[in-house]
């Protein structure tokens, strides 16, 4: 039996796409709503990090996708596999003007090359992520 591959999340934002990519791409941005710190190469290849919990969590990510101001990808390291395994997921988000405001599209994929007893943590954890890590991205544009 196979297992679900992409988690898929869309949420129309009351800003212009150029704000909302700045919370996407920017150290700044980055750093008020999805981590405590962050850095950010922002080319294919470049590197990025954000660490959350006051430093007691890093996520290493590689800049995979640069299509300003439409396109952001990266790869980043599954949850809960262990830090020399070199499985890694692809988070692409995709921004679209609707309006005077952005429709977000955010798509996580690479779950389905995990063993079972390692899929339902990374992908279930990774889906409710995502619900919360949104929700802050809207309230920190909000407040912005």
């Amino acid at each position: 039996m196979g297992f679900p591959d992409r988690i898929e999340r869309v949420v129309e934002i009351a800003h212009p796409p150029a704000k909302v990519w700045a919370a996407l791409t920017t150290a700044e941005g980055l750093s008020s709503w999805f981590g405590d710190n962050a850095t950010i190469d922002l080319r294919p290849g470049g590197a990025a990090s954000m660490t959350f919990g006051c430093g007691a969590h890093t996520a290493e990510m590689r800049v995979e996708r640069v299509e300003e101001p439409t396109v952001f990808g990266y790869t980043w390291h599954i949850n809960g596999l262990p830090p020399d395994d070199p499985r890694r997921t692809y988070v692409e988000f995709t921004l679209e003007a609707v309006g005077s405001g952005t429709r977000l599209t955010v798509a996580e994929s690479g779950f389905a090359q995990l063993p079972e007893e390692a899929h339902g943590e990374a992908y279930d954890g990774n889906t409710d992520g995502w619900a919360s890590e949104l929700g802050e991205l809207v309230a920190y544009l909000d407040a912005a």
